[in-house]
């Protein structure tokens, strides 16, 4: 049976850590530093760790004869985590530091797409004010401009005009807004289409597919509004029809894997391939994350079928090729309960309510929540993901809302039509 530390604190790490609980083959699942959701959850256990000391994780992977360590956020991945775990022989399921630099630097995993033939938007990587705003004479708008570093989700903008573009750039690379993440950016062009979320499991030559999924990235009703974590999913997309999964598994996942065993960094652990779909059935890679994507593993999460324990050693172990997969047929919707004013300034330390009424065909991720002397509180932007289940779409959209209502904290905001797109 095995022991299990999952390294996280968010709705992610919520899913990932209550999944890795219902596994027939797990006896005791640990998140650190986890979060209200994970603290009140029957088979789980939080663990008051310092996840960026390495020799710390290390030492509790040894006291509590640790089986595997699945690594749920991107910065222990880029910091190195996989690595200093490898080495001293304990399983832990992610990619290592030099694998992880396809989400790292926006720049590396531009470079990667173009050396390889992966179809992605064009684009130039700069670290210069001047150049950057001469390249913008011959563009079209509107444009992206991303950070190169890790921005938490929020190093990407999209400038309509070229006053918007050029303030964009000074921000970045003059004025530091961005820190050390934006001391470098990508100018790329906008891509129009349909976003969609592919995620694999990998062991750096073979991959089984997750359950496809979409999730809405602005904060507002019909996906305007500025860009966030992420404010729902579902999960299947209908816009991955079976001609573009072929396409996406072939062009995009394979190549990639290839690619980077070419190079020297074999990838193993989750690889999300965030694409755009244009009205052509032609997929293009907007973006690399090296994890699952939040608010993408809730539903799929509540999909999933098989042992993910079983599935993450199978992957470190480079025999993916000899398991298989199981999934929930049933649809599954997310909605994501965000504090008001999210993704810029807001009131942390809410009491929530109404998180007892909730029913069993209904499970509530915590992502922004601690505990504190019997009472859960928000703590961040994205604070709740409620998801329901349903053979229906448009009723397993009913059942999350239905939910959602229940719940209240005086402040809290939320889309009403997550799963618009495919419902429609």
């Amino acid at each position: 049976m095995n022991r299990v530390l999952v390294i996280g604190s968010g709705g992610r790490e919520h899913a990932l850590a209550w999944r890795l609980s219902q596994s027939s083959t797990v006896e005791q699942t640990f998140v650190a530093p986890g979060n209200a959701g994970t603290a009140l959850e029957a088979n789980l256990s939080n663990v008051v760790l310092d996840v960026s000391d390495f020799g710390a994780v290390i030492a509790f992977c040894h006291d509590q004869n640790i089986t595997l360590v699945v690594v749920g956020p991107e910065q222990p991945l880029v910091d190195g985590l996989v690595d200093a775990l490898s080495a001293v022989g304990i399983k832990c399921f992610g990619p290592t530091a030099a694998a992880a630099q396809l989400e790292g630097s926006k720049a590396f995993a531009k470079d990667f797409l173009r050396r390889h033939q992966i179809p992605t938007a064009s684009y130039e990587v700069f670290t210069e004010v001047a150049p950057a705003k001469a390249y913008l004479q011959n563009q079209l708008f509107p444009i992206v401009i991303k950070a190169d570093g890790l921005a938490a989700g929020k190093g990407v903008i999209i400038a309509e005009n070229m006053a918007e573009a050029e303030s964009t750039i000074e921000d970045m690379l003059a004025d530091n807004k961005f820190g050390e993440a934006g001391s470098r950016i990508v100018i790329e062009e906008f891509l129009q289409g349909e976003e969609a979320s592919y995620i694999v499991i990998a062991d750096g030559k073979n991959f089984i597919p997750m359950a496809t999924s979409q999730d809405h990235k602005a904060r507002d009703n019909g996906d305007v509004g500025p860009n966030t974590g992420g404010m729902g999913a579902y999960s299947p997309a209908p816009v991955v029809t079976p001609e573009i999964d072929q396409q996406v598994a072939e062009k995009v996942i394979q190549a990639t894997l290839d690619g980077m065993a070419k190079d020297g960094h074999p990838f193993i652990g989750f690889l999300y391939a965030g694409l755009m779909i244009d009205k052509q059935n032609h997929a293009k890679v907007l973006e690399f994350n090296v994890r699952f994507g939040d608010p993408e593993t809730q539903p799929i999460m509540t999909r999933l079928q098989s042992n993910l324990d079983e599935l993450c050693l199978a992957a470190i172990e480079g025999r993916l090729d000899q398991v298989s997969c199981d999934w929930d047929e049933r649809f599954a919707l997310g909605v994501v309960m965000a504090e008001k004013g999210y993704p810029f300034a807001y009131d942390k330390g809410n009491v929530i309510h109404g998180l007892n009424a909730i029913n069993d065909e209904v499970k509530v991720f915590h992502a922004g929540t601690r505990l504190a002397d019997d009472q859960i509180t928000t703590s961040g932007g994205r604070v709740l993901c409620v998801c329901a289940l349903d053979y229906d779409l448009k009723q397993a959209q009913n059942k999350a809302y239905q939910a959602v209502k229940q719940i209240s904290w005086g402040s809290e905001y939320y889309r009403t039509d997550i799963g618009f797109k495919a419902i429609k």
